[in-house]
């Protein structure tokens, strides 16, 4: 059973939520449909509760170079306003976490700042890596998850719903605000962070909210989604959208057994930066030796030319020999056939390849294509 909840927990139950735990959490799995829920964020909008994130502000004369060294991009590029995809690695290459970096407006001069924002189940991991990777940088670490609840909302029409509830002289800062940027607004007449984010593969936000706070702002936006058609959406949608998006999920496809290359993240490592940072010898020789990963795999996108999905686990076969494992998949709502995230061998890795997977026992036809399967029309 989960020990934690988030703020916004009453407000799941009221709605009628299923529950499920996740990273450690109670999370809403569902409201009523998730096949609506999916459908909502396809079409006009779904609210989500992701409070089961971390948030890790770095502070400091150092936070720039700091997190060069900590992190395998070049944080120390992002510009002020902006956000960065990255990873945080072992020494060997292997992926502690995924996660988002927003460079924030510098407090006083000479000081740099920044949000990090780590996975659910590994927030304490993260800040902990971080804390450690901190000694002689001059950098303060602060761990702030316990306090901040994070809410998204996602599709079409977020932008027409945020702007219901930010100040009209303020709305240029909405309408005008990038993907992978985030700026101060006042949202249910709070100054809150606004970050052009997300995880679904449409348009979105997502708001950093103090805990006290977060249940005025999602009854707030539940009320400026009237007429919209904003509903709550839960994490069965959640990751049938990721998965369309061919966005990775760490416990997935993600792990310390898995490097940025064969997850297809090479272009996430910076090793041109000139500062050295933890995990650069192992992924240096790991780009060098022009495989996927040491094991000579590779993450794939697969279609299912039939109706039967695949499911995380299960064989990915050629010619009746074993070339690798699913890591996620279902049947797309959106593209109504069977899609799926594999590790396959990388010689069977070209889109057009025509692999099958063991479906209990049936080995049913699947065909690697590139990612991602879906992708919004702009």
């Amino acid at each position: 059973m989960s020990e934690n909840y988030t703020a916004l927990y009453e407000q799941h139950k009221k709605a009628g939520a299923s529950f499920t735990d996740f990273g450690g959490w109670q999370m809403p799995l569902k409201y009523e449909s998730e096949l609506a829920e999916h459908h909502a964020v396809r079409k006009s909008a779904g609210l989500f509760d992701l409070s089961h994130m971390g948030e890790v502000w770095v502070t400091g004369p150092d936070a720039a170079s700091f997190l060069d060294y900590a992190l395998v991009g070049k944080l120390s590029a992002v510009a002020v306003g902006k956000a960065k995809y990255s990873l945080i690695c072992n020494a060997d290459g292997g992926i502690i976490d995924d996660l988002i970096s927003y460079r924030r407006p510098a407090p006083e001069e000479g000081i740099d700042k920044y949000l990090v924002v780590p996975n659910a189940g590994n927030a304490k991991v993260v800040a902990a890596a971080l804390l450690e990777r901190a000694a002689g940088f001059d950098v303060v670490v602060e761990d702030a998850s316990a306090e901040t609840s994070l809410i998204a909302v996602q599709g079409p029409n977020a932008e027409a719903i945020l702007l219901k509830l930010v100040p009209a002289e303020q709305h240029a800062l909405v309408t005008e605000l990038k993907y992978y940027a985030a700026v101060e607004v006042s949202i249910n007449g709070q100054d809150l962070l606004l970050a052009r984010t997300g995880y679904t593969g449409e348009d979105g936000f997502e708001i950093y909210v103090s805990n006290v706070d977060a249940a005025g702002l999602w009854e707030a936006l539940l009320e400026a989604g009237e007429g919209h058609g904003l509903i709550p959406a839960g994490l069965a949608a959640r990751d049938s959208l990721r998965l369309e998006a061919g966005m990775p999920l760490y416990g997935n496809e993600l792990s310390r057994h898995v490097n940025a290359y064969a997850a297809g993240l090479g272009p996430v490592v910076s090793l041109a930066k000139e500062s050295d940072f933890i995990g650069r010898d192992a992924l240096t020789a790991i780009k060098a030796a022009g495989v996927g990963s040491a094991l000579g795999q590779k993450l794939v996108g697969l279609k299912g030319t039939g109706r039967r999905a695949a499911r995380a686990h299960y064989s990915v076969l050629k010619d009746g020999s074993l070339i690798g494992e699913v890591t996620s998949g279902q049947p797309s709502p959106t593209l109504g056939y069977p899609i799926a995230l594999a590790y396959v061998d990388v010689e069977h890795s070209e889109p057009g390849t025509i692999v099958e997977v063991d479906l209990r026992g049936k080995a049913e036809p699947f065909e690697v294509v590139g990612l991602p399967f879906y992708k919004r029309v702009k």
